[in-house]
């Protein structure tokens, strides 16, 4: 297999990218990682998509291996948008597949509906595509929290310490029941901890997945989602965050779509259950491929 790297040239500075390769003349898949400012390193077994087609990684601005400047105003969608459309064009990827995963999903339906060309599919997996429908899915999955975690989660939020490690070790006992519910925890993802930008997250999200304050906190695309032509697959993990009935009503929002649950995953089926996901996904590229 070929991998080749480098910089891209994007409004407000350079992302780093990844291509992995092994000569095999197919629609290339572009990543678009979650966060905002989580970076792709957790994403990296989907290079196993590159036995069939190219697999183009990227870092957004601000986090993994690309540029961080030191900027605000630069943490819209509007700009991530115009950024993705960047790496597309100096890639050459006249024809591609998009594979989102969470906030990634965000800026994939974002991305569609300025009505970009060859476009051939879309994932959304573990979407997020209105923050609002988030945001009350989390406040359901809070209540399912042992008593005094809800309480802590609460206290801090109204007292205005979210940065507090109290509030940090509380937010660890939601993420094990909806991100990643693997134990041990991969070591692998503790090292990807580096890679991320809590600045860049808490400006656009908010300080916990659950409790969404920034500036995405209106972004609801559901009344659009009709004007998604392509095939498109949502997928999402019986436990996930991203709920499964949420994601079966955006599925039912889509004309062309496919829905998928991993039964044993939550919020990371690609890390929780790697070998079912390629398998899902691979299938679905392939009868794109093949028009069916």
């Amino acid at each position: 297999m070929t991998v080749s790297e480098g910089m891209i040239d994007v409004t407000g500075g350079k992302v780093w990218y990844q291509l992995h390769d092994e000569g095999i003349v197919n629609t290339p898949v572009l990543i678009l990682h979650g966060g905002p400012g989580s970076s792709c390193y957790s994403m990296q077994g989907l290079k196993e998509l590159a036995k069939e087609r190219p697999v183009i990684f990227y870092d957004q601005l601000g986090c993994g291996r690309s540029e961080r400047p030191q900027n605000p105003s630069l943490w819209h969608i509007d700009r991530f948008v115009e950024e993705l459309a960047q790496v597309r064009e100096a890639l050459s990827l006249d024809e591609v597949h998009i594979l989102g995963h969470s906030w990634g999903t965000t800026l994939a339906a974002a991305y569609l509906l300025t009505k970009p060309v060859s476009v051939k599919s879309v994932i959304f997996s573990s979407p997020c595509l209105s923050a609002p429908i988030w945001a009350e899915d989390q406040k359901q999955n809070r209540e399912l929290l042992p008593k005094d975690v809800q309480q802590t989660l609460l206290e801090c939020e109204q007292a205005g310490r979210t940065d507090s490690e109290e509030y940090k070790q509380a937010t660890i006992e939601f993420y094990k029941r909806f991100v990643c519910r693997l134990d041990p925890y991969p070591e692998f993802l503790q090292k990807g901890a580096a890679y991320r930008n809590p600045e860049l997250y808490k400006i656009m999200w908010g300080p916990s997945e659950f409790h969404v304050t920034g500036n995405l906190k209106s972004f609801d695309c559901t009344s659009r989602l009709g004007e998604i032509h392509i095939p498109a697959l949502y997928t999402c993990g019986r436990y996930d965050e991203a709920t499964p009935s949420s994601t079966e009503y955006f599925h039912s929002l889509t004309k062309n779509s496919h829905f998928h649950v991993f039964e044993e995953s939550a919020h990371m089926p690609y890390v929780e259950e790697p070998e079912a996901y390629i398998k899902v996904v691979q299938t679905f590229f392939r009868n794109v491929d093949l028009g069916k």
